[in-house]
């Protein structure tokens, strides 16, 4: 279990403050950015100002000129002038007010629900756990410490797989947990749901965006992994699809294990 690791925090905040964090944290993919967002504009975005689908999926128009422009601070002073959604609109006017830069329908003067609590919570993690209505995101920040415990656990994990771990709640406790990650075939990338019970035991995995591997997308994949524990998983042998996922899956179950247990 690891209630023992969130618990303390948890009491200290309390359920409503829980929420307040909920509404200042970025759901997104790459948590890194998402935090040099709110440096340079004072508040965290949900994953749909980089990501066409929410966090982990591929990156849309103003990810992407984000990403071209070298991912830093810096970067948003060079893609300020620029419209990444075409609205007619600036991607740094609309970010100022607080308007999704990357998407159309969102502009200053109709900025509409992307940065409610819902949006934050991508929603194939929300149908994972119809009765939750409160989430707890928590950044997976990896620290030399937790590099090193993964790698002690046969994964090796980078900052690069800094990612943000979703916590359902049920009655201020932790019901489990859910990530969103990167895997990859043959030099194409794909996306995956990692779910877990309270005790980080994995009830799922399951594909969320294979349009550039299709093959992906076949649930035979994944049915093995349900049920098992997530310091118990192992990786892939081979360059095969099977072997790709069977490795993607052990690198993200390290990380949320090592991120909510206890050292």
């Amino acid at each position: 279990m690891f209630q023992s690791t969130l618990q303390p925090a948890l009491r200290k905040l309390g359920l409503s403050a829980a929420l307040l964090a909920l509404s200042m944290t970025a759901a997104q993919a790459q948590p890194l950015f998402a935090n040099l967002y709110k440096q340079q504009y004072g508040y965290a975005p949900a994953c749909t100002a980089c990501h066409r689908d929410g966090g982990g999926s591929p990156l849309n128009n103003f990810g992407k000129q984000f990403k071209d422009a070298g991912e830093s601070l810096a970067a948003f002073t060079k893609i300020a002038d620029l419209d990444a959604d075409g609205d007619g609109f600036k991607n740094a006017v609309e970010a100022m007010a607080k308007a999704n830069p990357g998407v159309k329908e969102s502009t200053p003067n109709n900025k509409g629900a992307w940065l409610d609590i819902s949006s934050l919570i991508p929603k194939e993690v929300q149908d994972q756990f119809p009765d939750v209505k409160e989430y707890l995101p928590r950044d997976a920040f990896l620290t030399p410490q937790d590099i090193e415990r993964a790698k002690g656990m046969g994964a090796v994990l980078s900052q690069k797989d800094d990612n943000t771990i979703y916590i359902p709640l049920k009655d201020k406790r932790p019901a489990g947990a859910a990530l969103i990650f990167p895997a990859e075939y043959q030099g194409k990338a794909f996306f995956l749901m990692l779910v877990t019970d309270r005790q980080l035991t994995i009830t799922s995995v399951q594909p969320i965006n294979t349009r550039q591997v299709k093959e992906a997308a076949n649930p035979a994949l994944y049915g093995g992994f349900k049920g098992l524990a997530l310091d118990k998983l192992t990786g892939g042998d081979g360059k095969d699809l099977k072997a790709a996922v069977a490795n993607a899956v052990k690198k993200a179950g390290t990380l949320v294990f090592v991120r909510l247990k206890t050292a």
